[in-house]
């Protein structure tokens, strides 16, 4: 793929306490606006080499952290480093050292892709060639259509070009995968476990949960300004209590007392009209669920099983799905 190029790059170039510094750190950050106070007191630290995900449901302040992280917002209170640096005295070196692919990225629509990206080239001193972007990018038919005329996920493909131009140590992937096929998809996840097998730090903003699991290392989970969870994916999904996830509906009020009372079942919460249980044992309680719920004359319309994921872990902290609202 793209190990001529991602291996090249000398990682922790600089003074020695910079290069032992962690890639991020954030002490007692906040952020309030004239109605909200989008980030409450943030303290969170990311290592050298780690994909690292920020969750959080709309309005949590996720967005706002990462603007302060990349530098396009000042925070009302708190220190942000990163690579060492901060952006009061190392703005100009960390332009050079880091990527960005923002959520949303507006090209001019007339320009080439090749010609974006040769823009893109020439504001850092260091970086790979533009050939090497457009084949990381896959973009090698598209290379001389203007911006204007690419889909959408042929744009979000561009703006992971351009981030990854400058060579970076460390790169911000807002919602990268947004509006990609499958197979595109794939390619930026593989593309991901390259750049962290070279020791680069990615900082991945996702609405797909599959997606946060499969590329990272470890996941917080913000809510209201705050980060209520943080640990590797499968720390937080046993943090659930139970490996298993029991989803029904009914016709009906129930009593979930003598749900609870079946050997193996964790939790109870409804959502979206489902209730869903946290199981340990599926094998076992399945049976003794059923005969519960006939116990109360009540009749399913619905029922499924499925292991425990981050979802099941965002429900139950935050009460929403990730992609809500």
């Amino acid at each position: 793929m793209a190990e001529n190029w991602i291996h090249q790059r000398p990682i922790a170039e600089g003074k020695t306490a910079q290069a032992e510094a962690p890639s991020l750190l954030l002490r007692g950050l906040r952020k309030a606006f004239t109605d909200v106070v989008a980030v409450d007191g943030l303290d969170l630290e990311v290592t050298r080499g780690e994909c690292f995900g920020l969750l959080g449901p709309n309005g949590a302040g996720k967005t706002t952290t990462i603007e302060i992280c990349e530098g396009l917002t000042d925070p009302d209170a708190g220190t942000v480093e990163l690579l060492g640096l901060n952006w009061k005295a190392g703005a100009n070196e960390l332009r050079q050292r880091i990527g960005i692919q923002l959520q949303e990225t507006q090209f001019p629509d007339k320009m080439t892709v090749e010609e974006t990206l040769y823009l893109f080239r020439s504001f850092f001193k260091h970086g790979i060639s533009v050939d090497e972007s457009i084949k990381t990018a896959q973009l090698e038919e598209k290379r001389t259509s203007r911006v204007g005329g690419l889909s959408g996920g042929q744009k979000q493909r561009l703006a992971m070009a351009c981030a990854l131009v400058g060579d970076p140590e460390l790169l911000f992937l807002d919602e990268p995968t947004t509006g990609l096929d499958p197979q595109a998809r794939r390619h930026l996840w593989d593309l991901v476990d390259e750049l962290k097998r070279a020791g680069r730090t990615i900082i991945l903003t996702t609405h797909y949960m599959d997606e946060a699991e499969r590329l990272c290392d470890r996941v917080a989970i913000m809510d209201h300004g705050k980060i209520i969870a943080l640990g590797t994916p499968q720390q937080l999904i046993g943090s659930i209590g139970g490996e298993h996830i029991v989803e029904f509906a009914l016709n009906g009020d129930v009593d979930v007392a003598p749900l609870l009372a079946v050997p193996g079942v964790q939790s109870h919460r409804v959502d979206a009209g489902l209730h869903q249980l946290s199981v340990s044992h599926l094998h076992t309680a399945v049976p003794a669920i059923f005969a519960a719920l006939a116990g109360q004359n009540l009749n399913l319309s619905e029922f499924r099983t499925h292991s425990a994921t981050l979802e099941d872990v965002f429900v139950g902290l935050t009460g929403r799905n990730l992609r809500d609202e």
